[in-house]
């Protein structure tokens, strides 16, 4: 079976084509970063604007990856949430067309769930239930799948999302954006244990919270004004290390409560090889199996898209052409 997807929740957009689930024929990215990297940030109309221009390109370049003719497509799949309206619509109003004009079925699919299932993509020896940890500049969550019609919510961040701080943390720091990538490449020439800092508590103890460690970096350097121009690598160091543990810490506290072997990471920030060498031994000192996506379906993709997809429509689930964005899933 052929399923395409489409992704299209922030600034990139994807085309992706699957075969049965696990092989990647096509995978399309085309990102706007570099226009929104001078605004520091993502600005929604700017990025549905270049999706609506790009969408059509970036389908014909997968189908001729894939070395297959439209008709062979067996399936659409969507991104529906969460994400922004704008870009999110642009892939749907996209997606019903490809369908209608097919005659094909549709199917939506949750995007953070779809970073989970990027492991699927990468590794044959994944059994489920297991834990799962998403985190990327919109979300930070840890996951308990039983399957991928049931999964669990164990913990959330409270405030920022982990990416977003690495984020805000750069720009502090006069970086530049994105942050993730800046800060990981200066960190490699600091001492992480120079500068102490901690993240928040939280009243749940699978929650995150970013926020606190954001403020205490603003604070560092209002204190110590001249490492603003030195973009000291000490600071970047130490704010990465203290983020990585935190992460670590949780997703395998997460493991031992609900007796999970197998460890699930996706999302952007998954991405940070310090967060991949670290969590990988760490699980494995407690016996946990850990697996990371390859750097490529880290990042938003479709081909992500397309294997969920998969999983659920030969599982039953069935969707119209009246589907619709879904901005709280």
């Amino acid at each position: 079976m052929i399923v395409l997807g489409i992704e299209t929740s922030c600034d990139e957009t994807g085309v992706g084509i699957v075969k049965d689930g696990k092989v990647v024929l096509a995978n399309i990215v085309v990102s706007s970063l570099k226009i929104h990297s001078k605004y520091g940030g993502v600005i929604p109309e700017i990025a549905s604007r270049l999706q609506l221009e790009s969408v059509t390109g970036v389908y014909c370049a997968a189908i001729k990856a894939a070395k297959i003719k439209a008709e062979e497509i067996d399936l659409v799949a969507v991104t529906t949430g969460p994400g922004l309206p704008g870009s999110l619509l642009v892939g749907v109003s996209f997606a019903k067309a490809l369908a209608l004009s097919l005659g094909k079925p549709i199917l939506s699919v949750n995007h953070v769930y779809s970073h989970i299932y990027a492991n699927i993509l990468c590794y044959r020896n994944i059994k489920l239930p297991c834990v799962a940890l998403v985190v990327s500049g919109g979300h930070t969550s840890l996951f308990y799948v039983k399957d991928f019609f049931n999964i669990q919510v164990l913990g959330q961040t409270q405030d920022d999302a982990c990416g977003e701080a690495f984020d805000k943390v750069a720009k502090i720091m006069g970086l530049g954006y994105p942050g993730g990538p800046l800060i990981e490449k200066l960190s490699r020439d600091g001492n992480k244990h120079k500068i102490k800092f901690s993240c928040s508590g939280t009243r749940g103890e699978l929650d995150f919270s970013f926020s606190g460690i954001k403020t205490a970096v603003l604070y560092y350097l209002k204190d110590n004004p001249m490492k603003i121009k030195s973009r000291n690598a000490n600071l970047a160091a130490s704010f990465q290390e203290s983020v990585v543990n935190v992460l670590i810490k949780k997703s395998l506290l997460a493991c031992k409560r609900k007796n999970a072997k197998q460890l699930l990471i996706g999302g952007g920030v998954a991405a940070n090889s310090c967060l991949r060498q670290k969590l990988i031994s760490a699980a494995k000192d407690e016996g946990i199996n850990c697996f990371f996506p390859s750097i490529g379906l880290c990042m938003d993709n479709a081909a992500m898209v397309s294997g969920l997809a998969y999983f659920l429509y030969k599982r039953g689930v069935r969707d119209s052409l009246y589907l619709n964005i879904q901005l709280n899933n």
